[in-house]
């Protein structure tokens, strides 16, 4: 039998079910309260809605006293959310963003728990230029890792060897949405988001899907793949450390 693909279709093509699983792309876990704040509905219509995406499979609740959490069902829903959002017509905005939170979504931000935006682009750029990523022949969605990768990884704190591959491989690319070009998802984009958070080459934006560069993430990208985050516009600055 085939699958039933009307049913989830029809709970994210609501516009309001839809900014809520979007909100909620970079796999943190909010309170009905803030996703009612991010889709601009009214407590009441959040509950409903929340309790249509609950039952429906594509979020989970999480009880912490009195108070109940919610997040993705799984990472699959947010691949979901990102396949439609490169389906959907180009945003005549994206090409020159004017608010605040735009320009720093379009430069940087997570994608459900890899990096994304033109800082993703272009870090998996370097990585394929220098040889550290490559295309698996006859394949262009997947990755192989050369040594030489390897070693850099290893150099980075990413041990290759820890990482567990999923039923989609290690190491695949990603379309992104706002620019139309991959990025490097899977494990190892995994892994490599939460290093350079780890090592404080970049900081979430509270309350936001957006990352920004720090002083010593810019110095780190420049010194180990030649990256200038400078060259990639100025949609967001680079922050101080402090």
């Amino acid at each position: 039998m085939d699958a039933n693909i009307a049913l989830p279709a029809a709970l994210i093509g609501d516009p309001a079910r839809a900014a809520i699983l979007s909100a909620l792309c970079d796999g943190r876990t909010e309170p009905a309260s803030a996703l009612a704040y991010a889709a601009r509905i009214s407590a009441q219509s959040a509950s409903n809605h929340l309790v249509k995406l609950t039952e429906g499979g594509l979020l989970k609740v999480e009880n912490q006293g009195r108070h109940r959490y919610y997040r993705l069902a799984s990472p699959h829903v947010a691949m979901v959310i990102e396949a439609l959002a490169n389906l959907a017509p180009p945003i005549r905005s994206l090409a020159t963003p004017l608010s605040r939170e735009a320009r720093s979504l379009r430069f940087g931000r997570s994608c459900y728990d890899h990096l994304a935006g033109r800082l993703g682009i272009a870090v998996t750029a370097r990585l394929e230029a220098v040889g550290h990523l490559n295309l698996v022949d006859d394949d262009a969605k997947h990755y192989a890792v050369s040594e030489a990768g390897r070693h850099w990884l290893k150099a980075l704190g990413i041990e290759l060897a820890a990482l567990t591959p999923s039923s989609r491989g290690l190491a695949r690319r990603c379309l992104d949405w706002t620019e139309r070009r991959h990025h490097l998802a899977g494990p190892l984009g995994r892994a490599l988001l939460s290093r350079f958070l780890e090592l404080g080459w970049l900081q979430r934006d509270c309350g936001s899907r957006a990352v920004s560069v720090t002083g010593a993430g810019a110095a780190g990208l420049l010194r180990t793949l030649e990256l200038d985050v400078r060259e990639l516009d100025d949609l967001a600055p680079v922050r101080d450390a402090s």
